[in-house]
């Protein structure tokens, strides 16, 4: 792993000090990573001058909070152009549209790297492209935004009460564990934790619950919780300042009012929670790391976060690589994970053990290894059995996520084995992993489970079974490498939400911002960064 984004904090001094953690070394963890990786320890120390920003940037960095419905109703209450948002524009002023938003891309930074330029995902500035993305919000009904919106709390809630139920963590993931080599050296740390009676008094949440409109049902069914990594919140505030840029200009000429775009507080909300989780440290010589992988052609929604914090705060930005949990002397307060989901950001042995020694260690961690854990497939599963939910919400609670369960069976369900068999359009066939590209649709959803079937080994268990859900189809202009097409498209829509609780206090449990994807409907998969979707925001309607 590599661990970028180090953050000095604010000026402003607690009235004491928490003591440092003796388990918090250098020595440890570089004896650790060098044990196996002596080029991990490489250091790039650098210094940076004090960043000045322009005055367009910080707008769209830390643009208006997201719209609840009494902020609608100033908008145009016409909006049958909704429906065919993206019908009958003519090729003239798509064009016009095209050169505004590149050219407000450019200078606003909604940019990742050019995978097709060497070093553009390791070095900033080198290789740069727009980043993919739609060229006008897709159209979404009030009433269900609301309904994600208000889910995002309810959602934070569960996470932190399911990590705190350890034996059903451990139960729930135990048959995944033995067939899944990467599950189960997770669930090792957390049993590790127990058994040294490891707890996280402060914790840290920082979670995107995505949802598609099923037009079966015309309910909003959620996809996926992710309780680690929710990238993009960044980008997509720029993506919501871009459409409200550009429907300023042509909204007239389209009939849509930009006042329909919500606007999007996810970069500055996250950059809150980090430093209110700070701030809970108690310790102001203390920092904030940032994980990240070590080629990151996303890394420039990751610095829009720590622009916002240095803007925000008085703190200091540096870079090195490896796995440490103190830097220069420094402590580190809060670890902020945005790798680690993946058995690729493990190459070797060093990098669990730097894993097991930041669990281990006083840092905050977003997430702490039960939070990760909750946000895995498998346990996403359990909680839509009967009366589990009831376990860790109150019933009114219940009943609002319930509705938004899509159907999710375990493989050891034989009806839903057969069903998935002979009808496996119906389904999506999920394993136990995070990022995009690994979910098995169609045909290969029968093929997968017959082989698995007949091999007998148990490997049922690294899968889960859910329901394929199906959105109605819309026009969309799909933007990547400054070219245009219009295409049949969908639509998933992802809600931030940031929870920080100290022990009983709860700090923080907010609704933050949102992601919209957008991707060609004849696409299985929807990840903006593994190359099928592009970057979207929505239109109320």
């Amino acid at each position: 792993m590599t661990v970028g984004g180090f953050l000095s904090l604010p000026q402003s001094c607690p009235s004491f000090a928490a003591p440092i953690d003796s388990r918090n070394t250098v020595a440890a963890v570089a004896a650790a990573a060098a044990a196996s990786n002596p080029g991990a320890l490489r250091f790039r120390h650098k210094s940076f001058p004090s960043a000045t920003y322009l005055r367009a940037p910080r707008r769209a960095m830390d643009p208006p909070r997201c719209l609840g419905s009494s902020d609608l109703e100033e908008a145009t209450d016409d909006i049958a152009a909704a429906a065919t948002l993206q019908r009958g524009v003519p090729s003239d002023l798509v064009e016009k549209m095209m050169y505004d938003a590149l050219v407000w891309s450019a200078l606003h930074g909604l940019v990742v790297g050019d995978r097709r330029v060497q070093n553009s995902g390791t070095v900033p500035g080198v290789g740069l492209v727009h980043a993919p993305f739609a060229l006008l919000p897709m159209s979404f009904p009030k009433a269900y935004w609301r309904q994600a919106c208000e889910l995002a709390p309810i959602f934070n809630e569960l996470v932190d009460r399911a990590s705190l139920d350890a034996k059903f963590l451990q139960d729930s993931l135990s048959r995944t564990k033995k067939v899944d080599a990467f599950t189960s050296r997770l669930l090792d740390i957390h049993s590790k934790m127990l058994e040294i009676n490891k707890t996280e008094d402060i914790r840290l949440g920082l979670h995107r619950s995505d949802y598609m409109l099923d037009s079966e049902t015309n309910l909003l069914l959620q996809i996926e919780l992710n309780t680690i990594s929710s990238s993009f919140p960044g980008l997509s505030c720029l993506v919501s300042e871009l459409h409200r840029n550009l429907l300023n200009q042509y909204g007239k000429d389209l009939g849509l009012d930009s006042r329909r775009v919500p606007g999007n507080t996810a970069v500055s909300r996250f950059a809150d929670a980090l430093a209110k989780a700070w701030n809970e440290y108690n310790n102001c010589s203390a920092v904030v790391m940032v994980v990240v992988q070590s080629e990151e052609r996303n890394m420039y929604d990751q610095h829009w976060l720590c622009a916002v914090l240095k803007e925000i705060y008085p703190y200091t930005i540096d870079t090195f690589s490896s796995s440490f949990l103190v830097y220069d002397g420094q402590t580190v307060a809060v670890i902020y994970f945005r790798a680690g989901y993946s058995p690729n950001d493990y190459p070797s042995e060093a990098e669990w053990r730097a894993r097991f020694l930041m669990e281990k260690s006083s840092a905050i961690k977003c997430p702490s290894i039960a939070y990760h854990l909750v946000g895995t497939k498998k346990i996403q599963q359990e909680l839509a059995k009967p009366n589990v939910l009831e376990r860790f919400l109150d019933n009114e609670d219940v009943a609002k996520v319930r509705k938004c369960f899509a159907g999710l069976w375990s493989l050891d369900d034989p009806d839903a084995v057969k069903s998935a068999i002979e009808k496996p359009d119906l389904f999506v066939l999920k394993p136990q992993r995070e990022g995009g590209g690994n979910n098995i649709y169609g045909d290969n959803v029968r093929e997968t489970l017959i082989r698995l079937q007949q091999q007998g080994t148990g490997e049922l268990a690294a899968y889960i079974l859910m329901q394929r859900i199906f959105p109605t189809a819309s026009l969309a202009f799909l933007v990547r490498e400054g070219v245009w097409h219009q295409d049949n498209a969908i639509s998933e829509l992802g809600i931030y939400g940031a929870y920080l609780r100290n022990k009983d206090k709860v700090i923080m449990n907010d609704q933050c911002g949102y992601l919209m994807r957008t991707k060609v409907s004849s696409s299985n998969e929807g990840g903006v960064a593994a190359g099928f979707a592009v970057l979207d925001s929505i239109y109320l309607t």
